[in-house]
């Protein structure tokens, strides 16, 4: 007669043997190129106990190519959920100690499943992507497989939170699962993602290149913009995730998490001497976020990608706001082809999580050229009208120097519906710079003048008096009000406030068309 106590030591060594994955000599393979295991990252991502495994007994059943001789502990990847910061998450860990973490039909069945309770229960979902790919014993199942995780990422996105983070290779169709979720985070030195890989590019178009140089965390952060934060070790990057969470929401049904109220003056006279009162001379804009945001509070997002527009999550009393600034040290603030992506995307995913947008204005307009005309800029600068006009969260607009041309439209004017715009008084609101607009406006009167670098100048000022300055909007209604800088914040606190119970609606239809 078998004893209940058999089969209780049965369900723990094979519990045992699925937690040591490849085994520990592939194990300690992982940690040699300085890798943590799926259970590690796990361990270190969650609060301490608070992981819940699901499916852990499944396996593949594949029995071409010898598979049906090799066994693959969970299917080479890990999925449950737990908790962060005492909220729940769902996720999926790959393990690379088996088979590689190569996706198969019964490992894209795990991580489908997750997804789904994921969005069930209103709670964010975290990939740990580090696999080799589709497991090409399985032949289109594994393709199959794919296909079922793409479309969740696309249906679910907007109902809950998804971040991948990427912990090793990720090449070939693996790498669309992360372009879909809201972030992705990636590892120096040991994360890449690509199409295809070196020997292919080689093989088909004689360009040598390494995996690094290729698809390497400095690449997606800086060059690409297909990754939003990188860290030097996977510990930094998963203390990254935990941050970044702090600021969402569980889901597209709940608020922002409210933090304590900083106790501090919110009256800020240093404002004075962050922005140059000189038009065309430069300043960093975060100077100007530190000061209004609550203290070491701002965290911000694509920090090395189109670097002339600052994106990013802060808290403003305890509340949390996202920002889109333009960065008038780079590119004298302008808009471009990659900053519009950059801002577009990021204003859709707060207005899709309830988070009021704030956009600190210093622009000179988007950014002359031919590359950037050929390159599609009309059809990429649309994307910032388009994600600020269809965004119903609270949106607040501080012009805090240069507002020209479309792109003073485009950046939340209330032609496209912000809710509140307010100006600096040393503004200048108007359809170009008063150098530009002078030399055409006055064009006959400076050619026909005895002095014309004096008449220039004269009819530059004359402009600037008439039309550069926030009192023109501002009688038209296009500017709410003109303020102190000094009270930046307050104000900003009073708006937040103002606009709380904010509830607008859009006309009924299937989705809108965004010029992609």
């Amino acid at each position: 007669m078998v004893d209940i106590y058999d089969k209780l030591n049965e369900l723990y060594d094979k519990r045992r043997k699925i937690e040591l994955g490849g085994g520990d000599e592939k194990i300690e393979k992982q940690h040699h190129k300085g890798k943590l295991t799926a259970r590690e990252r796990i361990e270190i991502l969650l609060d301490e106990h608070t992981f819940v495994e699901l499916n852990p007994f499944i396996e593949h059943r594949c029995a071409d190519f010898s598979m049906n001789n090799q066994v693959g502990p969970g299917d080479g990847v890990v999925t449950g959920y737990g908790k962060i910061n005492g909220r729940s998450v769902y996720l999926f860990s790959q393990d690379f100690t088996v088979f590689g973490g190569a996706l198969g039909e019964m490992h894209a069945k795990k991580i489908a499943h997750v997804m789904d309770l994921a969005a069930k229960t209103g709670v964010p979902f975290i990939g740990l992507n580090d696999s080799g790919g589709a497991r090409i014993q399985e032949g289109v199942m594994s393709l199959d497989g794919y296909g079922h995780i793409f479309y969740r990422n696309a249906i679910y996105s907007g109902v809950m939170p998804q971040i991948s983070v990427i912990m090793g290779p990720c090449a070939g169709g693996a790498v669309y699962s992360p372009a879909i979720t809201d972030f992705v985070f990636m590892v120096e030195e040991t994360s890449q993602m690509f199409i295809t890989g070196p020997k292919v590019i080689e093989t088909v178009t004689g360009e040598s290149i390494s995996s690094e140089n290729l698809g390497g965390a400095a690449v997606h952060n800086e060059i690409s913009g297909n990754a939003h934060f990188r860290g030097a070790t996977e510990q930094e990057v998963l203390e990254q995730v935990r941050m970044l969470l702090s600021y969402l929401p569980q889901s597209s049904q709940e608020q922002p998490p409210l933090a304590s109220k900083a106790e501090c003056d919110h009256y800020r006279p240093d404002l004075l001497d962050v922005v140059p009162f000189d038009a065309v001379r430069p300043y960093d804009v975060r100077q100007v976020i530190h000061q209004v945001v609550d203290e070491h509070s701002f965290f911000e997002v694509q920090k090395d990608f189109a670097r002339n527009i600052v994106i990013g999550f802060a808290r403003i009393d305890g509340k949390v706001v996202g920002l889109v600034c333009n960065q008038p040290k780079v590119m004298a603030g302008s808009l471009d082809i990659n900053s519009s992506d950059k801002a577009a995307r990021f204003i859709r995913f707060c207005d899709s999580f309830n988070i009021p947008l704030i956009t600190f204005e210093d622009v000179t307009g988007f950014f002359p050229g031919i590359k950037q005309e050929h390159g599609g800029i009309i059809r990429h600068g649309a994307k910032i009208l388009y994600a600020y006009s269809e965004a119903t969260v609270p949106k607040i607009t501080v012009i805090l120097r240069k507002a020209y041309g479309g792109a003073y439209v485009a950046l939340n004017s209330k032609s496209i519906g912000a809710d509140l715009v307010y100006s600096w008084p040393n503004a200048e609101i108007a359809v170009m710079g008063p150098q530009g607009a002078a030399n055409i406006i006055f064009a006959n009167d400076i050619r026909g003048s005895e002095n014309p670098d004096e008449t220039r100048h004269e009819k530059i000022e004359q402009y600037r008096e008439k039309f550069a300055n926030p009192y023109v909007a501002a009688s038209a209604g296009m500017v709410d009000d003109v303020i102190d800088p000094r009270e930046t914040r307050i104000k900003l606190i009073q708006a937040l406030e103002m606009l709380h119970n904010k509830k607008e609606e859009r006309p009924a239809k299937k989705h809108g068309n965004i010029p992609l």
